[in-house]
């Protein structure tokens, strides 16, 4: 890590991670190079090597920002003043996940060879963000549903979490993709990612 002060290393991490996420809005992960990413900062490409040392870790870091915003999202909902009904609650559960479109595409990749190929600091900050993410979801659950029973919160979260990895590919199908599933025989249904969200909370609680 360079020689200056923390809000300085900060700030330079952030600037990666937001030309990261500009190129991810049009490129895809595989096609996103360290040399792209340093193009679009304002410092040397070189310069990334002092914070990142693969795309992995970059990507990581885009990953933790999403699930800390997901957070933040959750938060002011539980810390809002009015207590809506059941379905209300789904329904804002869902729509704070739903704008997070980022978060899901991301979740859809393959995590395993993206947190084997981060140091250790790094894939530890993203767990952070991690663990933040489950802790905000007990407390939107114990709030708006009154499931305060650890187990119960744990059976929600281990059921959706890993369904989470699932809604984009599901929802975001490629023009190639529904055509091949038309040539295979695969019926397939259009869903949107509110709508996917929606009914598996409704189910799961």
């Amino acid at each position: 890590m360079p020689k200056g002060s923390p809000a300085l290393t900060s700030a330079r991490k952030e600037e990666i991670v937001s030309a990261c996420a500009r190129l991810y809005e049009t490129k895809s992960f595989k096609d996103i190079t360290l040399k792209d990413i340093g193009g679009a900062t304002s410092f040397t490409r070189t310069s990334i090597y002092n914070y990142f040392q693969t795309k992995e870790e970059i990507f990581l870091a885009l990953l933790a920002r999403q699930y800390r915003l997901w957070v933040q999202d959750l938060d002011a909902l539980i810390q809002s003043a009015d207590r809506p009904c059941r379905a209300d609650a789904i329904d804002r559960f869902a729509s704070s996940l739903a704008k997070r479109k980022v978060l899901l595409k991301l979740l859809s990749m393959n995590h395993y060879d993206m947190e084997e190929n981060s140091r250790t600091e790094n894939l530890v900050e993203f767990k952070v963000a991690y663990g933040a993410s489950l802790d905000a979801v007990r407390r939107y659950l114990a709030v708006f549903f009154d499931v305060t029973a650890p187990a119960d919160a744990d059976r929600f979260i281990y059921a959706f979490f890993p369904f989470m990895f699932g809604i984009y590919p599901y929802t975001e199908v490629t023009e190639k993709q529904a055509a091949a599933m038309q040539c295979a025989g695969v019926s397939f249904a259009r869903q949107s990612i509110y709508d996917l969200i929606y009914h598996c909370v409704d189910r799961l609680l």
